[in-house]
C-alpha cells in the first residue's frame, strides 16, 4: 500500500479484510476495524540491533494483519503488572467499579471480585482458547489457583484456596445457543489478555492519535512487530501504548501502557509462553471437587442490597453515565485522550466538612494523603490522583475526571464556571 493512498481507500481496505472474518471470531477483536485510517503513520518497521530482522511493514498493513488473523486456538502463560501509583496495596481494585463490592452471597469463587484483583500488582495467568465455545483463564497464586472455565454454554469458577465453586450460564455472545442472552454477573468488560487490551486501545484511536510501527521484538520466543500508539494532544497522563504483534499470524502478544509523567508502565501484559495448537478437550473439562461448596448463580438475589451500584462492571456504569449526557448530570469536555467527564452531584454537595460526623479526622487525613487542594474560578476543591486517572472534586459537588493532568482538570473546571 503506497504512502499516498487516501484515507478512504485505506478504510475500505480495512473493512474488506474484516468482512472476511468468521462471525464467531474469538481471538481477533472486532474493534480493530474502528481505527481511523487518516491518523495512521505509514512508517515502516526498522529492526534494531538484537531484534529479529523482519520485512518492512507499515502501520496500516500491520493493523490489517491483526484484523485478518484467523487464530481461534491457543494456550499459554502470561504476566500482567498494574501500577496505578496508589499508596495502598489493593486500593486500585477497591476504587474500580465492580471491585471489592461483589455479591456477598456469591462465595469466594465468584468472578466479580477475583478478576478485579488483576487491577493492581503483578499476576501470572494461564490461558487457553478453542474457538468461541471454550476458554479457560487461571490466576496462579503461590500455593493456590483460581480458574474460570467456559465450556459450551456453562461457566465454572473454582478457587482452590477456599475450595469454593461458582457456576453460571455462558457469558453473552460466547456461544450461539440459548445462553447467548445471559452473562454471569461481574465478568463483563474484564480485559485479561494482550488481545483484549489491544482491542480497547485500537478502538479508541482517532484524529488525536498517532499510530506507527516502532521496530521489532521477540515475545514468548516469537518474532513480533511493535505497534506504537501515542496521543497527539498535550495534557494526557498517557504517554504511549505499545502492542507487540506476532509477525506470522497477527495476534497481539504483549501490551504496554506507559504514563506520560515518567514513561514507566502503568499496565504491562504479555505472554511468556504461547502455543497456537488446539488445546486438549480435557483442558476445559471441570467437575466440582468432592466436598467443595458450590454456588449457583441463578440462586442468588444480586444487586438488591446497598452495594448494588458498586456491583456493576465499569462499562455498564459508563453507559448509564452516558445516558445522563445533556440532562444536566453528565457532560464530556474535550475529545480524544484529553476528554474530561463533568458530573454534577445531586443537590450540589461536595465532601462533608472535615471533623464532622460524616468526615472523621482519620478519613480526612486519608483523603488529604491522596489528593491536592486546588483553587480557581470554580472556587476550591481536591484533586485525587493516580498515575493514569485523576479526578477533581469541587467544594460545590462537581466532579471532573479523566486520564489528564491536574492542570487540565482545573482548566476544565474554570471554563465550566464561566
Amino acid at each position: 500500500m503506497a504512502p499516498n493512498d487516501s484515507a478512504e481507500t485505506i478504510g475500505e481496505a480495512t473493512s474488506t479484510v474484516v468482512g472476511r472474518r468468521k462471525a464467531t471470531r474469538y481471538i481477533v477483536p472486532v474493534a480493530v476495524a474502528g481505527v481511523a485510517a487518516a491518523t495512521i503513520g505509514l512508517v515502516p518497521a526498522l529492526a534494531s540491533s538484537g531484534d529479529p530482522d523482519l520485512p518492512k511493514i507499515s502501520a496500516q498493513e500491520l493493523i490489517e494483519k491483526i484484523a485478518a488473523s484467523d487464530e481461534e486456538q491457543l494456550s499459554g502463560t502470561f504476566k500482567i503488572s498494574t501500577d496505578l501509583g496508589l499508596p495502598l496495596d489493593g486500593l486500585a481494585g477497591s476504587l474500580v467499579p465492580g471491585g471489592g463490592g461483589g455479591d456477598k452471597d456469591a462465595g469466594a469463587a465468584a468472578p466479580q471480585d477475583k478478576l478485579m484483583e488483576l487491577t493492581s500488582g503483578t499476576h501470572t495467568l494461564r490461558v487457553a482458547a478453542d474457538g468461541p465455545e471454550r476458554q479457560k483463564l487461571s490466576v496462579l497464586g503461590d500455593a493456590s489457583e483460581y480458574s474460570v472455565i467456559h465450556n459450551q454454554g456453562e461457566v465454572w469458577a473454582y478457587d482452590s484456596k477456599s475450595d469454593e465453586v461458582y457456576h453460571a450460564e455462558a457469558p453473552e455472545g460466547r456461544d450461539g445457543g440459548e445462553h447467548a442472552e445471559k452473562a454471569p454477573k461481574g465478568t463483563e468488560g474484564a480485559a485479561a489478555t494482550p488481545k483484549d487490551f489491544a482491542e480497547k486501545a485500537l478502538a479508541a484511536a482517532g484524529d488525536t492519535t498517532s499510530v506507527t510501527v516502532d521496530g521489532t521484538a521477540q515475545v514468548a520466543g516469537r518474532d513480533a512487530y511493535q505497534l506504537l500508539i501515542k496521543p497527539k494532544q498535550s495534557g494526557s497522563t498517557i504517554g504511549s501504548v505499545r502492542i507487540a504483534v506476532d509477525a506470522e499470524n497477527g495476534v497481539p502478544l504483549k501490551f504496554t501502557l506507559s504514563a506520560a509523567s515518567d514513561g514507566k508502565a502503568v499496565v504491562d501484559a504479555g505472554f511468556t509462553k504461547v502455543d497456537f495448537a488446539k488445546p486438549a478437550a480435557s483442558t476445559f473439562a471441570f467437575t466440582p471437587p468432592k466436598g467443595a461448596k458450590v454456588t449457583e448463580a441463578d440462586e442468588l438475589e444480586t444487586g438488591k442490597d446497598e452495594r448494588g451500584a458498586a456491583q456493576k462492571a465499569l462499562p455498564g456504569q459508563l453507559a448509564e453515565l452516558d445516558g445522563l449526557a445533556g440532562e444536566g448530570g453528565f457532560n464530556v469536555i474535550g475529545k480524544g485522550w484529553t476528554s474530561i467527564a463533568e458530573i454534577k452531584s445531586p443537590g450540589g454537595k461536595g465532601l462533608p466538612e472535615a471533623g464532622s460526623d460524616d468526615m472523621p479526622a482519620e478519613a480526612q487525613g486519608f483523603l488529604d494523603a491522596l489528593g491536592d487542594k486546588v483553587t480557581g474560578k470554580f472556587g476550591s476543591g481536591t484533586v485525587f490522583k493516580t498515575r493514569l486517572v485523576n479526578a477533581l472534586l469541587t467544594d460545590d459537588g462537581s466532579v471532573y475526571v479523566g486520564a489528564v493532568t491536574k492542570d487540565a482538570l482545573v482548566r476544565a473546571a474554570d471554563a465550566a464556571a464561566k
